[in-house]
């Protein structure tokens, strides 16, 4: 049996296999994606990555398919509807801070003609690839991930740390932190 090594956070639950072969690390430049990425990133502050994608579908329903122009337009009505969804995490703040994010994201995209261009920018246009044996010596934030952060939060954004951004980064692809004995390391 050939067996693909993977990285060890993701071992022994089908989801986050899936997700970790398919998605994580891949570089995105899709705004629309990026968006997605850095809303179920904020809700995953102070919880595990794998509660969120337990509930990625349910988030995806109930904030429009991540459709940040709606999202930017949400009234009471609507934030009444989200705190009252148990599909999804019903945090007041970050639920506020999902459509001041919308707001924020609009603005980047109007000033950098793509959200997709003003972020990957902090790297040259490229992934940073580093060189992990084993996943838990990724650091929880860098250098980068830090001016990322001071910079969104300049511009608006809320619930961006420095931790939020690096994992985002990660997702996103603009950092490669697959371990370098993983099937993906090269892969992406």
């Amino acid at each position: 049996m050939n067996k693909k090594h993977r990285c060890g956070w993701c071992i022994g639950d089908p989801l986050y296999e899936t997700y970790h072969d398919t998605e994580w690390g891949v570089p995105v430049h899709d705004d629309n994606t990026i968006f997605e990425f850095l809303i179920l990133e904020t809700f995953q502050a102070g919880l595990s990555w794998i509660t969120i994608l337990r509930k990625r579908e349910n988030f995806r329903k109930a904030f429009d398919d991540f459709d940040y122009k709606k999202i930017a337009r949400y009234k009471q009505n609507k934030i009444d509807t989200l705190l009252l969804d148990a599909g999804i995490i019903r945090n007041k703040l970050k639920i506020y801070a999902t459509i001041t994010n919308a707001i924020a994201f609009i603005k980047i995209q109007e000033e950098f003609g793509s959200f997709s261009k003003y972020i990957w920018g902090f790297v040259d246009g490229k992934p940073i690839k580093n060189t992990l044996k084993n996943y838990k010596n990724a650091p929880a934030s860098t250098t980068v991930s830090n001016i990322i952060s001071k910079d969104l939060k300049k511009r608006g954004f809320k619930f961006v740390g420095p931790t939020v951004v690096y994992a985002h980064m990660q997702a996103t692809g603009m950092v490669n932190d697959h371990e370098i004995n993983c099937f993906r390391y090269h892969q992406v």
